[in-house]
Order: structure tokens, then C-alpha cells, then sequence
């Protein structure tokens, strides 16, 4: 395969419930876009769901959208799926991700990571969402990555998972307004040492409901806007750009290619509007 066309969705937040039509809609929009365009792969990178935790329906929900994709998807979870990490500032999260909830997350759509070639590349998916915890899965997972990397052979790599690895370089100073923002301290020092050993070129995330495009050393960093709403300035600042919709990615032997892309009909729905202050 010459050329391996991907789509990245993220933070979907799908549910039943007749509040979040809108984030369906949205939904539909990306899924007549992507019935078009027809890429070889959809990866979901996290937030699929509204509240996976306390609603197992949610994901449920989400994983019949999906299936009726006219394309392969793979997925991962976001803090929405499998609760948050636990940071080195700031409160602990009110739902902490753990192995019951990591494990439902598994049995509604068949993994939380994965490993895969094509074009030349490896692409690895991965949990963020575990990391920081302590839980078992957490060692599982380190040792299954350096296992990826290393028997990535000289492949170029590309990294997905929900949360951002940092906003400008690793070293960042972890605040606790925004600890929950990205990967935590102190797992992200080693993971970012980890990742610099090997030939990284992408890093491919979500959950900050804002596309951003930036370059540090040889790593591209992606952030995929939410595929559902934006977050009013009132609850977070603008970092890249606020709308809706979602990241093209055309995969060649040794290069690849970005392109944002908002759906035709997708609207920017406000979380205001959500959660009933609009």
C-alpha cells in the first residue's frame, strides 16, 4: 500500500438522551462526510461516549453509530469513557479511571489500545487515560509500548490517544487549573523519554475541543477539535481554534499529510447549550 487515507474523530460524546441531539446530529454529519470520502480507516481518540462511567448505555449508544460507518473504526477512551487521571497538582478527580470501567470500555468496543502497519508506518493507539494511576493495566501497557516501538524496525511512528502529551514542550509547568489538560506528571516525563528514543514523527490527540497544529523538534503534534461542541471561553481559554469537526490524514512511506476538516451541516454547539445555561 502506497498511500493509507485516516480519519480522526474525537470527543463525540454520544448518548441517547434527547439533551444531546445535537452532538448526534453532529454525529451524522461526520458520518455522511466520511460515507463520501471514504478513508481506510476512522479512529475515534476518545470521549466517545457522554458519561461511559455511570452509563454504559452511553457507549452502547456510541458503538451502533459507529458500526454504521461504511469504513473500519478503531477507538480509544477518554476520560468521558473511563474517568480522569490522577495529577501531581490539583484535586483528584471525582471518578478516577480504574479497571472496572477500563474493562467495560474494552468489552463495548474490543480494545483500549492497539498496534498497527500500513504504509510504511506503525501506528500505535494508546490508553491516556490509565496513565498515572498505578493500576495493573498501566504496567501492562508501558511495557507493551516499548515493545511496539522497538519492533517498529526503522517504520516511522504514529502516536494516538486522548489527552494532549503537553501544551508547548514537556517540560510545562503543571498547573492545576489545567493538570487534567494533558498527560499528567510525572508518567508524561517518561513517556515523552520513551517516545524521543524512537522515530516518532505524529502525535495525534484530542480532548481539549480545540484543532492545533504545531511542530516540536521532529514530533508533529495534532490536536483533532471535537467532532460534537466547543467550550465557551468563560470555562477555557482559546489555545488553537474553537469548531467543530475533524482531521484528514493521507500516510505515504516516510511523509504524510493534515487537513482539518469541518463536515458540511456540522454546527458548533456550545456546552452552554448542553448543560442548560443557553
Amino acid at each position: 500500500m502506497h498511500e493509507f487515507r485516516l480519519t480522526q474523530i474525537s470527543d463525540t460524546h454520544l448518548s441517547r438522551a434527547d439533551r444531546f441531539a445535537s452532538l448526534t446530529a453532529n454525529f451524522h454529519r461526520v458520518s455522511e462526510h466520511i460515507d463520501a470520502a471514504r478513508p481506510d480507516l476512522v479512529v475515534n481518540s476518545g470521549d466517545v461516549s457522554w458519561d461511559g462511567p455511570t452509563n454504559r448505555g452511553d457507549m452502547e449508544f456510541a458503538k451502533e453509530l459507529h458500526a454504521a460507518l461504511p469504513v473500519d473504526c478503531r477507538y480509544l477512551p477518554g476520560n468521558h469513557d473511563v474517568g480522569d487521571n490522577p495529577t501531581a497538582v490539583g484535586d483528584a478527580p471525582s471518578h478516577p479511571a480504574n479497571e472496572k470501567d477500563r474493562a467495560a470500555f474494552v468489552e463495548v468496543f474490543g480494545e483500549d489500545r492497539w498496534q498497527f502497519e500500513a504504509a510504511g508506518w506503525r501506528f500505535i493507539g494508546l490508553n491516556s487515560l490509565i496513565m498515572n494511576t498505578g493500576i495493573s493495566s498501566e504496567i501492562e501497557q508501558h511495557e507493551w509500548l516499548a515493545s511496539q516501538l522497538s519492533g517498529a524496525n526503522g517504520k516511522p511512528v504514529a502516536l494516538f490517544l486522548h489527552k494532549p502529551l503537553f501544551l508547548n514542550t514537556p517540560g510545562d509547568p503543571e498547573e492545576a487549573s489545567t493538570a487534567i489538560r494533558f498527560v499528567p506528571q510525572p508518567v508524561r516525563a517518561k513517556l515523552v523519554e520513551m517516545l524521543g528514543a524512537h522515530d516518532v514523527r505524529l502525535v495525534a490527540s484530542g480532548h481539549v475541543h480545540q484543532r492545533r497544529d504545531f511542530t516540536y523538534r521532529h514530533t508533529r503534534h495534532v490536536w483533532s477539535p471535537s467532532a460534537g461542541f466547543i467550550i465557551p471561553d468563560r470555562i477555557q481559554e482559546v489555545i488553537g481554534t474553537k469548531e467543530v469537526g475533524l482531521v484528514e490524514y493521507r500516510f505515504q512511506p516516510d511523509a504524510f499529510e493534515v487537513r482539518f476538516v469541518k463536515a458540511p451541516g456540522q454546527t458548533d454547539v456550545d456546552l452552554d447549550s448542553l448543560i442548560g445555561l443557553k
